[in-house]
Formats: C-alpha cells, sequence, structure tokens
C-alpha cells in the first residue's frame, strides 16, 4: 500500500489476525470534525457505504461531529452514493459573498448560506435518514453552559477562555463550559460509554435534525451559535468538535463489534482544544477494538500545496475560488487510490499490514 495506512488497537489486531475483516465484523463508524480535511474521505465512504457494507445486515452505529456528521447523515440516505458525491461538490465549490469592507465573510453570511445549502441538500429525505433499516444516526454537538448558555460578543470569548484553561487542567473540567450533546436516531443506544465527560443523549427528530445537523457544523466565531434546538434544553449549541474533535470516545466499553475510522490522520484527538496537547493524541484502552484507515504521510506531500485540504485554503486563495476549487478536486480525486488499497486488502487481509494503533 502505498497511500493508505492501516492501524488496529489490540483486539482489533488480534480479530484481523484470526479472522481477516469483514463487513459482518463492523458495528460503529466515526466521523471526525476537520472541516476540509473530510473530503479525502469521500472514495472511502463511498466504497464502504455504497459496496462493502451491503454485504452485510447486522445494525451500524454512525457518529459524527461537524462534517463528520454530514458525512454520516449521508451515509443515511437511500442512494448513499449519489450523496457523498453531491456532498464533495457542494463542499468544494463552497462560496461566500463579501460585503464591502470585508476581507472574510461575516460569521451571520455563512451560517445563513450553510443553513441554507443543508436544508436543500436533505429536502425530503430527512425520514429516510432517521429512519433508515440499519445505520443509527449520532449528531454530536457542543452545548454552552453558564455564560455560555447564550451567544453574546463578550461574554462567549470569555466563556471560551474560561474553557480553554479548564482543560489545560483536566478534560473533564471543560465540561463545567460546555456539555457533549448527542442527538441520537430515535432509540438508538450509545455505542460508547459516556462517563468520561458531561454527556447528554436526546432523540433525533424531523423538527430538530438540520438544527442539530449544522450545530454540529458551527465552529465558533466562524459560524453562529445554533440556539434553542426542538426538544432540546434551551441555549446555545455549537461544533460537536469541540468537546469531540476526533471522537476519542469509549467504544471498547459499549459497542460490539469492530469499530471502523476512515480518519485523515493516525492520532484521535479528544477534544479540539486538544490539538496543541500533544499528551492527549495517544492511544487509550477507548480504542481497543477500532480499525483505523489514514493517509500515508508521504502520499500527502504529493497533494496540491504538499497537504490535506484545510480552512487555511480560504485565506491561501481568497477569492480566486477556481483555484481552490482546482486544487480541492484533485486531492479528493487523489484520495480515490487510498479506497482501492482498501479494497485491495480486504480480499487479502495480511496482518503484517496493519501497525498498531
Amino acid at each position: 500500500m502505498q497511500a493508505l495506512r492501516i492501524y488496529a488497537g489490540p483486539a482489533a489486531l488480534a480479530h484481523i489476525a484470526q479472522n481477516g475483516l469483514q463487513p459482518t465484523d463492523i458495528g460503529a463508524i466515526p466521523g471526525a470534525a476537520g472541516g476540509p480535511k473530510g473530503l479525502i474521505l469521500g472514495p472511502l465512504d463511498r466504497f464502504i457505504f455504497g459496496d462493502w457494507l451491503a454485504g452485510s445486515s447486522q445494525p451500524v452505529h454512525l457518529v459524527g461531529a461537524s462534517i463528520g456528521a454530514w458525512r454520516m447523515a449521508t451515509a443515511c440516505l437511500n442512494d448513499p452514493v449519489a450523496g457523498f458525491a453531491q456532498l464533495e461538490h457542494d463542499y468544494i465549490r463552497q462560496d461566500y459573498a463579501l460585503k464591502p469592507g470585508e476581507k472574510f465573510p461575516s460569521a451571520e453570511t455563512i451560517s445563513e448560506d450553510f443553513g441554507q445549502n443543508l436544508a436543500r441538500f436533505y429536502d425530503g429525505k430527512v425520514a429516510d435518514v432517521l429512519n433508515h433499516p440499519r445505520y443509527k444516526l449520532h449528531i454530536i454537538a457542543s452545548r454552552g453552559r453558564h455564560i455560555l448558555k447564550r451567544e453574546h460578543k463578550l461574554l462567549t470569548p470569555l466563556g471560551y477562555a474560561g474553557a480553554f484553561f479548564s482543560n489545560l487542567i483536566h478534560r473533564k473540567a471543560m465540561g463545567a463550559w460546555l456539555e457533549r450533546v448527542v442527538f441520537s436516531s430515535p432509540g438508538a443506544v450509545l455505542p460508547f460509554a459516556s462517563d468520561d465527560y458531561r454527556t447528554r443523549q436526546l432523540d433525533l427528530t424531523e423538527a430538530n435534525f438540520k438544527p442539530a445537523l449544522q450545530a454540529s457544523c458551527s465552529i465558533p466565531f466562524v459560524l453562529r451559535a445554533v440556539h434553542d434546538i426542538a426538544g432540546a434544553p434551551l441555549g446555545a449549541y455549537w461544533d460537536g468538535g469541540i468537546t469531540d474533535y476526533h471522537l476519542h470516545l469509549n467504544y471498547a466499553a459499549a459497542s460490539k463489534g469492530i469499530v471502523l475510522y476512515p480518519h485523515f490522520q493516525k492520532s484521535v484527538v479528544p477534544g479540539w482544544l486538544d490539538k496543541s496537547l500533544k499528551w492527549r493524541h495517544k492511544p487509550t484502552p477507548f480504542l481497543s477494538n477500532m480499525v483505523l484507515l489514514a493517509p500515508n504521510p508521504d502520499w500527502v506531500k504529493t497533494l496540491p500545496n504538499g497537504k490535506l485540504p484545510d480552512r487555511t485554503d480560504f485565506a491561501r486563495y481568497g477569492t480566486d475560488l477556481q483555484a481552490r476549487v482546482k486544487a480541492w478536486s484533485a486531492a479528493a480525486s487523489a484520495s480515490q487510490q487510498l479506497a482501492d488499497e482498501y479494497q485491495a486488502w480486504l480480499q487479502k487481509p495480511e496482518v503484517t499490514q496493519v501497525e498498531a494503533l
């Protein structure tokens, strides 16, 4: 394999050594926050949900935050392959009009346009997502507490400063400022234990699906928070990646089967505020039953600009939409190699090609 790297926790590695990896083994699939980085997972998503998992019939829990929540909700459509193609097309071409004097679009503009795009994308399809016969969807959002309970010009920055310093002391301490809220398919049990962090689970409904999904994608200070979601406690809801950036959740305690994780890097970072805290990037027993698929860092260097697409590209390309579309489209097309190599490995799943997570 030149482009793909496969990593596995101890229990997953032992399973592969004895049984290989079959679609019937999969119990859960996470989708990380990470913005444009998720574009390189499109071909893997189309293969896994459009082809490979069709060879099984067991329930599968899909857990997502931010762009990962959009991906996992798309997997629940009646035609996920077409849905993933549309998501890729729309995400690559997102563009926001600048008002006179603006260098960057306002949070209000981005939130309004993004909400309209989500409404168009899932128009007439929400019931299909919520009632999928196999997939149980879990959308993660972050709900503000105390001075973060409502978005405010002065109090919100202070609240996030408090969350930042609390998180430095202990990840659980950030729960004083922000709680994890999981909007789940009706009646679905969480596929992870939730005693690691302050958590609330609520039912997804047709009334709150789009607000919950938009909230999960609402990066603080880039988009506006979504307030007072139907069927949920009053308050401001932000990006699920704040509490669960890469969904480093205790799957080992609750998930039946293998957790298959198409990801854009090897490390599974717990929260958004942990990005610079390298000591929290190490694997834990939470991930014992995880198989993680990620691009080879050397392969990443062959992509445009020698990196994955990311949010810095909005500043890099500025108003040159066509240049950004060209670069992101090239990266998305090149990532077909990830799916091809995974498919080839599944035909002969050599454990020697799997590295410890």
